[in-house]
């Protein structure tokens, strides 16, 4: 017979509370870090939680030995980890609205009868959130989760275009420019003037810049207070769909992006 006597109901309460208390005190600290968008420090994570600074670091070691949170060079501020960024996500690509959103990209497919696609920017990369191809024999191999250049690609130029003035200031003079093509732009005075044409215009084009013979076109995804946080895009190989006709799509991408639209939770 064991002598260890059960712990008083009470106890039990209490002791279930406080580490569900320090568990939500540790998601506060990613929380943090997701909403800021830059790197933030030990001083202002204590701020944001109101843990105490050993709890604080204890909880940040595990974080970026996990891969959820990671240092900036300096050691001095922390950023969203690669396993935090895949799980946002594989959030965005596998929760409920995601189906909405096929939907609407399958529709659009049907309009133009080219491949459509959904796409964000992360972390300075363009990532396909979802993708509907054509019925054609000729087509890239671009599945969900695969991430470019933004310069190069209508949707991350587009990205790019609509992003804060300092930010984006700062991401084109940063941003790797490879050359993909003989019209992938490697410019950053170059860049940043089409960057201006595009926030102009409401839409971009991909010119053949990332692959030879395929043009694209992109239009941006709005949440409710009407910040671009997503781009809807058509391309296809510009043997069967020229740039010019490709652009006369626009209208039929506006009206998809205001549908998937709806779907971001306000």
């Amino acid at each position: 017979m064991s002598n260890v006597l059960p712990l008083p109901p009470e106890r039990v309460r209490k002791d279930a509370a406080l580490e569900n208390s320090s568990t939500l005190k540790a998601f506060s600290v990613l929380e943090r870090l997701v909403r800021a968008g830059e790197p933030v420090t030990l001083a202002e994570l204590m701020l944001a939680t109101r843990m105490p600074k050993p709890s604080l670091h204890r909880t940040l070691a595990l974080f970026e030995e996990a891969g959820l949170v990671m240092r900036e060079p300096s050691g001095r501020a922390y950023v969203v980890g690669p396993r935090l960024a895949r799980f946002a996500l594989d959030v965005l690509t596998n929760d409920r609205v995601a189906s909405q959103r096929r939907v609407i990209l399958r529709k659009l497919v049907a309009d133009v009868g080219e491949t459509c696609n959904l796409s964000m920017l992360r972390k300075g990369e363009l990532v396909y959130l979802d993708r509907v191809e054509a019925d054609w024999p000729l087509r890239l191999h671009l599945p969900a989760g695969t991430a470019l250049p933004p310069h190069c690609s209508a949707s991350g130029k587009l990205l790019l275009a609509f992003k804060p003035a300092a930010e984006r200031a700062q991401l084109v003079a940063t941003l790797p420019l490879p050359r993909f093509t003989e019209r992938t732009i490697t410019d950053r005075s170059l860049l940043a003037s089409e960057l201006d044409r595009i926030a102009a215009n409401g839409y971009a084009v991909d010119n053949e810049e990332y692959v030879v013979g395929v043009a694209c076109v992109a239009v941006p995804v709005r949440d409710a207070t009407g910040e671009v946080i997503a781009a809807v895009a058509v391309h296809a190989a510009t043997a069967r769909l020229p740039l010019a006709r490709a652009i006369e799509f626009a209208p039929k991408l506006h009206e998809a992006a205001a549908r998937i639209s709806a779907t971001f939770a306000p």
